[in-house]
């Protein structure tokens, strides 16, 4: 199949980024279960007679030589990532481990039927096999580097041999504004509290209810941070704070959010309420909803909260279920209010760009407890030790459990950039007016890859993508053609070997 033409079935214009992708979408590659995915691309490669090495965590270095008059210049990387965010609508039937994302055109976009599209990092991906199948570029050597699981660990890039890469320039393709050259990005590790859960037996705790959180826009816990919208269990925490305040109730369950790097859009928890409170209980989460909708009238507009009896994941009150002790309870509960989520910083030399910021991502209930995942990002390595340092003792004090994940580097702005002035070059003179060069809080993988090789010149760009990490998630299909001529002309344009 793969050395086969691909064929589109919902794009009909000239650009062949469009139909790889279509192509990779049929093929399921959330994060750590991206074997099938490279295993696609590794053959891609191999039946147009490309070298391909793939390593034990599924990442691929592909090998195309130069084209005529372009051996002598430096070989150039070109980068990206295997692996998607898998989040969905509420009632939408999807398994990521299992079934294709469904595509369908929206006019100028291309956008997926009720769950994330995987543009991110899928794009990138598609960009390179086109570059692959591409018979009359012209290019230096390229060598096509595709690593897996960037959206939870970075361990991809980590775990990748970079003395196998001859390359010191790097065209990392995990951007998402045409027009925008990003040339740094910050640094990030995860936290994990967890709160220990003592159980108790729920007889004659009342009703079964389900409480929820929804209608969030969610987004990029690095890029759209800065919008201050709201987090979903950041407002489960504070209902269930109020209700506290007016009337009993014990939890049964909680859970909320999908990946630490995506703003949690949805948050739920599973109640108990004596049957003489039940009317309270519901005339205070009418109230919360009401507090919620003024305070993010303009960032969060379709905030909601609800209270039904009963409903998916709630616990029956047969007397065999069980529920949090109080201390449970309120151990879990100050951890929602007192977890720190959100800008800690702004970079006060870049207007509108967050320096430290924080993301409670997940909460989900396990055998050891409340597990919170939090994904903290800062351009600098001490403002970032500094919050999991906060982090570490707030856990002490409620006295929930810590743990620290591994930090990943934040890639620094370079002074001196080849590669970046040739990108200005040919954008300026492609489109008529000079592109933006920017800093991003999210995490690119050029922080770990211009770590670890020394001399690295790198530049992320890539076409216009919206809503990233979210169901709403789309890409402009006019962008992505005019990202790939651009991107044929700055490599056409790196035939200088003092480049």
């Amino acid at each position: 199949m793969s050395g086969e033409n691909v064929q589109s079935r919902l794009y009909r214009g000239e650009c062949p980024v469009i139909p790889y992708f279509e192509a990779l979408s049929a093929i399921p590659r959330s994060s750590g279960h991206e074997q099938a995915a490279s295993d696609y691309v590794a053959a891609f490669a191999r039946a147009r007679g490309f070298e391909a090495v793939q390593d034990a965590s599924w990442n691929l270095i592909i090998r195309k030589p130069a084209t005529q008059g372009y051996e002598q210049a430096p070989p150039v990387i070109v980068q990206g990532h295997l692996d998607m965010v898998g989040e969905k609508n509420e009632g939408v039937a999807h398994d990521f481990l299992n079934d294709p994302i469904r595509l369908r055109v929206d006019g100028e976009f291309m956008t997926a039927e009720g769950t994330t599209l995987g543009g991110d990092n899928g794009l990138g991906v598609a960009f390179a096999m086109a570059l692959l199948d591409d018979r009359g570029a012209a290019h230096p050597a390229l060598e096509i580097v595709l690593t897996t699981e960037e959206e939870t660990s970075m361990k991809g890039a980590r775990k990748l041999d970079t003395a196998l890469l001859r390359g010191r320039m790097l065209i990392n393709l995990d951007s998402d504004r045409e027009g925008i050259l990003y040339v740094s990005s910050a640094g990030g590790a995860r936290a994990y509290h967890t709160v220990p859960v003592a159980w108790k037996e729920a007889n004659g705790a009342g009703c079964a209810g389900r409480l929820r959180v929804w209608g969030l826009v969610g987004g990029h816990s690095g890029d759209d941070i800065v919008h201050e919208r709201a987090n979903a269990c950041e407002l489960l925490g504070r209902v269930l704070d109020g209700l506290r305040k007016r009337l009993p109730y014990t939890i049964a369950d909680v859970r909320g959010g999908l990946a630490s790097n995506a703003i949690p859009r949805e948050a739920e928890a599973s109640l108990y309420v004596p049957p003489a409170q039940w009317a309270e209980a519901e005339a205070a989460v009418k109230e919360w909803e009401a507090h919620f909708r003024a305070e993010y009238a303009v960032a969060d507009p379709g905030v909601s909260v609800s209270f039904e009896a009963g409903g998916p994941g709630t616990a029956q009150a047969d007397g065999a279920a069980q529920v949090f002790s109080e201390a449970s309870k309120s151990m879990l509960v100050d951890s929602l209010l007192l977890v720190p989520n959100g800008v800690l910083r702004m970079d006060k030399a870049i207007p509108g760009l967050p320096r430290t910021s924080t993301n409670v991502g997940t909460v989900k209930l396990t055998s050891e407890g409340v597990r919170f995942e939090s994904l903290v990002r800062s351009s600098l390595r001490s403002e970032l030790d500094a919050a999991m340092s906060r982090m570490e003792a707030l856990a002490r004090a409620i006295g929930c459990g810590f743990e620290a994940g591994d930090y990943y580097p934040g890639w620094p702005y370079r002074m001196a950039s080849p590669l970046r002035d040739v990108f200005l070059d040919v954008y300026a003179r492609v489109y008529g007016k000079p592109m933006e060069v920017k800093a991003v809080h999210a995490g690119i993988e050029c922080g770990i890859l211009a770590d670890r090789i020394p001399g690295l010149d790198a530049v992320s760009y890539g076409p216009d993508l919206f809503d990233i990490h979210t169901p709403d998630e789309r890409f402009s299909i006019s962008s992505v053609e005019r990202t790939w001529n651009y991107l044929r002309q700055v490599l056409q344009a790196l035939n200088n070997p003092s480049h």
